[in-house]
């Protein structure tokens, strides 16, 4: 098979399978606080052989940036998801609880991130845009249908929460933005 047929052949089922498998086994791990959990404990708890981890991800690096992508993606497809799902403010709002949710994952791999040898400017770089992209279409059909204010600025709601999460060494951290979000809707409202 040439280069090119395997360039542009889909990954196996299994293969994908696996793969999502090792960045959730991986995921709940750091979520755990077992940032440095060891290349072949990961394949161990995810069922697979350390060749298949290998495969995946070529060195531990490879793996924390795919957890942080992965979280980064679920993020961004759920702006999509929500907006076709939901009413315009609920929509917002369920979306800025998913938010909490990306910056405490962000927070328990950040170590981890920090240390990548590739950098992560790049990385953050591209979340950022993703991000602001995200909140701006929800904040835009809120205000189109008459939800909230149209002198709201999106980067301020970001700014409210990662502001929360800043303060947040404290355990609890999370109730306390989860309930600021409805704090924020609130003061939202177009009157």
């Amino acid at each position: 098979m040439t280069e090119l047929k395997k360039a542009h052949r889909r990954p196996r089922s299994d293969g994908q399978r696996n793969h999502e498998l090792l960045i959730e086994t991986a995921k709940a791990a750091f979520h755990a606080g077992e940032i440095d959990i060891p290349f072949d404990e990961i394949a161990r708890r995810a069922s697979v052989g350390i060749g298949t981890l290998y495969r995946h991800f070529p060195n531990r690096d490879a793996l924390i940036e795919a957890v942080y992508r992965s979280e980064l993606e679920k993020l961004a497809n759920s702006a999509t998801q929500l907006a076709e799902t939901r009413p315009p403010v609920e929509a917002l709002r369920e979306w800025m609880l998913l938010f909490i949710d990306y910056i405490a994952a962000k927070q328990v791999i950040a170590p981890a991130l920090n240390a990548l040898v590739s950098g992560t400017s790049a990385l953050y770089a591209a979340s950022g845009e993703i991000i602001t992209t995200a909140i701006n279409a929800l904040v835009a059909r809120a205000v189109e249908n008459g939800d909230i204010r149209s002198n709201i600025e999106p980067l301020d709601l970001l700014r409210a929460l990662v502001g929360v999460s800043n303060v947040a060494a404290a355990p609890g951290w999370e109730a306390s933005a989860k309930r600021l979000v409805d704090i924020l809707i609130a003061g939202m409202r177009a009157v």
